[in-house]
């Protein structure tokens, strides 16, 4: 199973740099994953992706995101805000969900503060 290696650094002979990488992002397979819940998700999030490859040309984190998601599990203890049509928003609902949007996001940061993801550059703005 490939797995995301964050801000690892190290020397490598055939990429030069002044820091050893600190903050690099680098993708290493791991042959001994056993964890039998990780591979099911990795292997639904490719079928997922295979399967909508025309429509959605990337792969929207997933791989990244479960292993993330793995490593910061979701502690939320705040109940879900659902209002009506007419039901007037209070400040108690908005507070609850922001509580819930943060905590949800916060899983999926890495360890050195940065959200990684498939894709770094500026088209990644235009194409959602």
């Amino acid at each position: 199973m490939w797995r995301l290696k964050i801000a690892e650094g190290g020397a490598d002979p055939w990429l030069p740099t002044k820091n050893a990488h600190v903050g690099r992002q680098v993708w290493e397979f791991d042959a001994a994953a056993d964890d039998p819940d990780a591979l099911a998700a990795v292997d639904a999030a490719r079928r997922e992706f295979t399967a909508r490859r025309h429509q959605l040309k990337h792969s929207a984190d997933l791989p990244c995101g479960i292993q993330l998601a793995k490593e910061n599990p979701l502690k939320l203890d705040l109940p879900a805000i659902k209002l009506g049509e007419n039901e007037d928003v209070t400040e108690e609902a908005v507070s609850t969900t922001l509580k819930r949007a943060l905590s949800t996001f916060s899983t999926l940061q890495a360890h050195d503060g940065h959200w990684p993801g498939d894709y770094g550059g500026p088209i990644m703005l235009l194409e959602h």
